[in-house]
């Protein structure tokens, strides 16, 4: 069994565009969402970048102009001009959101089942 972490990943990924913010203390980034998951997402590290990685961000994915998906991350890594974050906290109806998100993309109920429980687990 390999321990690459893409090999461990238990989340899909799904390829995703939506207007997307990056916020932390005073600083607010527009950044560009590369894709998501219900545990996290990943993003192009914007410029110039200032944040603190010892730090949690706020993300706020506009999926239109009165529907957001919020949630506070953490910062887990940054390669070749990516940063990617795991979501630390999320409300009832932002992962309701992202739930609707994922299934409409995924089109297998059963794969999206198994992620649900697989979140659970966590």
């Amino acid at each position: 069994m390999s321990n690459h972490p893409a090999d461990r990943r238990r989340f899909k990924r799904i390829a995703f565009d939506a207007r997307t913010e990056l916020r932390q203390g005073e600083c607010t980034w527009p950044v560009k969402l590369i894709d998501l998951s219900l545990k996290g997402l990943l993003i192009e590290r914007p410029t110039p970048w200032l944040g603190n990685p010892q730090q949690d961000f706020f993300v706020d994915i506009h999926l239109s102009e009165d529907t957001d998906i919020a949630m506070d991350v953490e910062l887990t890594h940054e390669d070749k001009g990516q940063l990617g974050f795991v979501c630390r906290h999320i409300s009832l109806e932002s992962i309701e959101r992202l739930r609707r998100v994922i299934e409409l993309n995924l089109a297998d109920e059963a794969e999206l089942e198994r992620e649900l429980g697989a979140l659970i687990e966590i």
